[in-house]
């Protein structure tokens, strides 16, 4: 894993050299193990390059990479995990090619050679940022793999055109004075992230997943944008080309994760896998094992409250496989030391609160090894979420009702008391432990206060997703209070409801939430991290799957419940699906209280100006009196109030 920035440059900034190498520093945590530069003034144009050694420990993978020809000049981040078969293809079709070493990256940069970068792109497995030179065509190309797993941005400051992995080293460029964007800030609250394309500054975009855009180096003008992959098109070529058959599914999806696996086990430094005991994790390290000859390194940690420890489920599992398992248990004051961090981690705000844990079990990784797996992509992939269980049944049950009724409903259900949701919760649980629920309390009263705004299951889907239902009182800013960042997330109708939520799912959360997550917290400890669910191929395998074959009984994922259970007995794995979280709501009311109300205060809210201080006061007074849980609405806000002081 590695970073890389650049910059066209038309400020004609003093000293371009001494600036790249400023703001090439600031992602050294993606790279320790190398640097290089390439610096062309003819075309204003310099690019940097911080190399994590992964495949091709020499001199031989140095970046930037030039072709043989001069043509080009590489920059890459990511692994091409069929590099070896595309280098044969390049020898049979081209005959014997003066190689310097075994790096995909050299590869990767052949093809490009005699194929073109579009071309090249398609034929690509695995994830990827790349940036290319073409001094021929005076143009730069961008590009980011299929489901967007490494990061991209790219955008002007002021005369100049800058790209980069993370968006510390723009915001450090000389003179940037980009100002906040205001219909980011209202995306991030709403939904504890900023989406694809938007970033958290004005004129800066990132990369889409699955995208290739073409720019001007002579003016730092994009000359187009093109998708390689889309995962509409490619989801509605997969239904008209069904599996019939249950028994087939299977075979062919464990047959599809095998090849993934088979190539992204493969690597120059120690490899290990996280393991939480849940489905995907559990069945990528079952299938870990199975493929190696030494016990696999697995990691997991733990915490002292129960309801959000999942490490004795990982244990069991570990035992059960063989594994050389590795479990921390991490103390209150031990994340508590992290949150304070976050913003120095996150390029842009981000408050999915499970970063804590991921970052901390990255941490305890990098210690034993340079490369994880994770099961990251089995739920939006096989039908994970509760979510897809329950939707199609909730809109079905209130599509009929006038507003009225909806809003009676909504408050029927504010007034139940906690207890009548814990007893109900434990009922349900004692009953069908394989089908349980957690936290319904709080599920619960999130489908209450959206109930009357729900117009549709497609509303549903997003009113559920969303924290407010309008941002009028909370934010300062005049821009549009749009809810939903899914645009151009329409209602396919040759999908069931259940179908369209994976679907938004894919091109929304997985990318701009669970993969922003694991990507800094991993790389926060130049951890490189792999998800072999994301392997395309094995995708549109599962793109082909009827709903039945993946959601049936009230249980979602059975494609790889059925492949896991031939490692791991039934009873180990079933039980009612959790998050991977702390319990931030209380520790901001304990523990985290100075630090909180620090940041909440009427003096930094205002001092900061985006935000109503006297709503961001009710909200607070409202949590720390137990009035209201507003935990995820409160998280938000810290993290958007300390990224803000630290970055402002």
């Amino acid at each position: 894993m590695c970073g890389f920035v650049g910059f066209i440059d038309k400020d004609f900034i003093s000293n371009r050299e001494k600036t790249l190498n400023k703001i090439s520093e600031l992602i050294t945590h993606r790279g320790p193990d190398d640097y290089g530069i390439y610096r062309n003034d003819e075309l204003d144009f310099c690019m940097g390059f911080r190399r994590l050694s992964i495949l091709e420990l020499s001199e031989a993978g140095h970046q930037p990479m030039h072709s043989k020809d001069s043509r080009y000049v590489l920059c890459f981040n990511g692994e091409i995990y069929n590099h070896k078969a595309l280098k044969i293809k390049l020898e049979n079709q081209f005959g014997s090619l003066p190689w310097k070493g075994n790096s995909d990256s050299e590869v990767l940069l052949a093809c490009i050679q005699q194929f073109g970068i579009y071309k090249t792109l398609e034929e690509l497995v695995g994830m990827f940022a790349i940036s290319l030179l073409d001094k021929k065509e005076n143009k730069l190309y961008l590009a980011r793999d299929r489901f967007g797993e490494k990061p991209l941005y790219y955008g002007r400051v002021n005369k100049s055109f800058l790209f980069a992995s993370e968006l510390i080293s723009i915001r450090n460029y000389d003179n940037f004075n980009n100002q906040f964007s205001e219909e980011a800030i209202n995306y991030f609250l709403n939904y504890s992230y900023v989406p694809s394309p938007l970033s958290i500054y004005k004129d800066i975009y990132k990369v889409d997943a699955g995208e290739v855009i073409a720019i001007n180096v002579n003016n730092g003008s994009i000359i187009s944008k093109d998708k390689f992959w889309d995962a509409n098109k490619i989801i509605q070529k997969a239904k008209n080309n069904p599996v019939t058959d249950y028994k087939d599914a299977i075979d062919m999806i464990e047959k599809s994760l095998r090849e993934s696996l088979k190539l992204q086990m493969k690597a120059d430094v120690p490899l290990g896998a996280f393991l939480s005991g849940g489905i995907d994790s559990s069945l990528i390290t079952a299938l870990m094992q199975d493929m190696s000859a030494n016990p696999i390194r697995t990691f997991t940690v733990g915490f002292d409250d129960s309801d959000y420890d999942e490490s004795p489920f990982a244990a069991e599992v570990a035992k059960h496989l063989g594994t050389d398992h590795t479990k921390i248990n991490v103390s209150e004051k031990e994340a508590l030391e992290v949150i304070p961090r976050l913003a120095n981690y996150y390029s842009e705000p981000f408050a999915d609160s499970s970063q804590i844990p991921t970052f901390l079990v990255s941490k305890v990784a990098k210690s034993k090894v340079t490369v994880a797996l994770s099961g990251d992509g089995g739920d939006e992939l096989f039908g994970g979420y509760n979510r897809y269980l329950w939707g199609d049944r909730i809109w079905n049950k209130i599509a009929f009702m006038p507003f009225s009724l909806r809003k009676s409903l909504g408050k029927l259900i504010l007034a139940t008391p906690n207890q009548i949701f814990a007893r109900t919760e434990n009922l349900i649980n004692f009953r069908n432990p394989s089908k349980g629920v957690s936290f319904l309390s709080d599920k619960a009263r999130k489908l209450a206060k959206k109930l009357i705004f729900i117009e549709s299951d497609l509303s549903l889907y997003q009113s559920l997703s969303a924290e407010w239902n309008s941002l009028e009182k909370l934010t300062t800013n005049n821009a549009e209070n749009s809810q939903f960042p899914f645009q151009n997330h329409e209602r396919l109708d040759f999908l069931s409801y259940k179908e369209n939520m994976m679907l938004w799912d894919i091109t929304s959360y997985l990318k701009d939430d669970i993969l922003v997550k694991v990507d800094r917290a991993a790389m926060a400890n130049s951890l490189e991290t792999r998800a072999p669910f994301l392997d395309h191929r094995l995708a549109e395998c599962a793109f082909r799957l009827p709903e039945e074959f993946l959601i049936r009984d009230g249980l979602g994922k059975i494609p790889l419940r059925e492949i896991l259970y031939k490692y791991v007995p039934k009873p180990i794995i079933d039980r009612p699906k959790s998050g991977f979280g702390i319990p931030v709501g209380r520790w901001i009311k304990t523990e985290l209280r100075d630090w909180a109300e620090s940041l909440l205060s009427v003096e930094n809210i205002e001092g900061q100006g985006l935000l109503n201080s006297i709503e961001v006061s009710m909200l607070w007074n409202d949590h720390k009196q137990g009035i209201e849980d507003n935990t995820v609405k409160l998280w938000n806000i810290l993290m958007l109030s300390q990224w803000v002081n630290e970055n402002h």
